[in-house]
């Protein structure tokens, strides 16, 4: 399964299956993110690699965290996967695979620290059309 950033600079490539695809609302997902939560996949380092563009990578360690960090493109800034502190995991942005993972989002994390503005979307009116 690939996935890739917007200006197609970088280009992924994954192993199913998958340990868990969750929502995160912590401060720092929704900083890094601009929205409301970030929706992750997570895999084992074995089961990613790199195709394209590795060096445009940038990479961001938030200094009091134990885990967090961020991984973008630095020429279009998309968020891109990246491995925790220590590389037990990749962290996969669901939003840069380019085919359905097939697994839906199974828990959200830090929930009590959600955006007040935080609305569930079943009840928001929808608009057909494609981006």
């Amino acid at each position: 399964m690939k996935g890739s950033c917007l200006c197609g600079g970088v280009v992924y490539e994954i192993d199913p299956p998958f340990k868990i695809f969750q929502y995160c609302h912590c401060s720092r997902c929704r900083k890094f993110t601009g929205s409301a939560h970030a929706a992750n996949l997570f895999v084992p380092p074995s089961q990613f690699r790199w195709l394209k563009g590795k060096e445009q990578l940038g990479r961001f360690e938030h200094p009091e965290a134990k885990y967090f960090a961020t991984g973008f493109c630095i020429n279009c800034g998309s968020s891109m996967p990246w491995a925790v502190k220590g590389g037990v995991n990749i962290v996969v942005p669901a939003g840069t695979l380019d085919e359905d993972p097939e697994i839906k989002p199974q828990q959200s994390i830090f929930w009590d620290s959600r955006a007040c503005w935080f609305e569930e979307n079943q009840d928001l009116i929808k608009f057909e059309g494609t981006g």
